[in-house]
């Protein structure tokens, strides 16, 4: 069995760590013994008073006052349909660079192991399901995100361009759409499960007789709880070396610099929904409004290859959406 590729003496910087990803991604590292100071190792959590990432002598001085060697991207602009339509040159400019800046001095301060976390947007709207990492740039993206789709390609293929010019240890994990503890419930700006659970739970505390829901509920996505990305990323800072073997390869026998993350099992919107309203005993009318945009029609990951180095998620989607439900109810006090 080779070495891992990270060590319980190395110093990791979360950027993100106060999002959803990234506390995650800390509570499966300290959970592998990662982090721990008796060790030797530290886990790097500032918030953004501490490390602004949108600007580049920040990045800088913080990475020579704290000297991290290994790094993880979780930090980003993210947001639903209605945020991406509404925001474009934000969601663009702010997460390239942030993205940009910490590659960048990441590569110049010579960081031993660096994760950048893309997203299932960046492959075309029209891809083949399900969609495997070659299908990368073939068709055109899917307009209401391509904005955010365009900088995490960006940030995927400076980390390939770093690796085959320098030979810099950066690697890139696709996850498709997460859920979980941490989420943003933000009525407009959230991501679809969320939007969907405050839309439910909201509606029964109200004794409300109908749920309005976006589009026609019949495009198809595929849900990951968040803990399952939190090992995934451990599992291939630790497993993943791009040099062996047995490493991932695209069609042409090259080792791919991306992989996808996910559970391989897809479900309509309309399924969606009515789960969420059975769980949160929801029992009026569900009313879809096909004046709103589907997005795109079909987003299955295909996850053979992370699969053929031994990862596997774990939560099942009802079991996922009854734990996050709950966990709403409670910061919510309704429960």
């Amino acid at each position: 069995m080779s070495p891992k590729k990270i060590s319980l003496e190395d110093r990791f910087l979360i950027a993100g760590a106060r999002g959803m990803a990234g506390k995650s991604i800390c509570k499966k590292l300290k959970a592998a013994g990662y982090g721990n100071i008796k060790n030797g190792g530290v886990i790097f959590e500032p918030p953004r008073a501490e490390l602004d990432l949108l600007d580049l002598n920040a990045v800088k001085d913080w990475f020579k006052k704290n000297k991290p060697n290994i790094v993880i991207i979780a930090a980003a602009k993210v947001g639903g349909i209605y945020a991406n339509s509404e925001y474009p040159a934000s969601f663009i400019l702010e997460n390239l660079k942030i993205q940009t800046n910490l590659i960048e001095i990441s590569w110049q301060f010579g960081i031993k192991r660096l994760l950048f976390l893309g997203s299932s947007c960046i492959y075309p709207k029209y891809a083949k399901q399900p969609i495997k990492e070659e299908y990368l740039l073939e068709k055109a993206l899917e307009a209401t995100n391509q904005w955010y789709a365009v900088a995490k390609i960006s940030g995927l293929k400076l980390c390939e361009a770093l690796r085959l010019q320098y030979g810099f240890d950066a690697i890139s994990l696709m996850p498709t759409n997460l859920y979980g503890p941490g989420d943003n419930y933000h009525p407009k700006n959230s991501h679809v499960i969320a939007s969907l659970i405050r839309k439910f739970v909201q509606a029964t505390k109200n004794n409300n007789k109908q749920v309005t829901c976006w589009g026609t509920g019949l495009a198809r996505r595929e849900f990951m709880h968040v803990d399952d990305l939190g090992e995934a990323c451990v599992f291939s800072l630790e497993k993943w070396d791009i040099n062996k073997d047995n490493a991932p390869t695209d069609n042409n026998g090259v080792p791919l610099n991306w992989l996808n993350i996910g559970t391989g099992v897809d479900i309509s919107i309309k399924d969606l929904a009515e789960k969420i309203a059975n769980i949160t005993k929801f029992k009026g009318e569900i009313i879809w409004d096909k004046s709103k945009p589907d997005g795109t029609p079909r987003k299955l990951l295909d996850t053979s290859k992370i699969n053929s180095l031994g990862w596997n998620y774990k939560i099942n989607i009802d079991e996922g959406l009854k734990k996050v439900i709950k966990e709403f109810k409670i910061t919510e006090g309704l429960l």
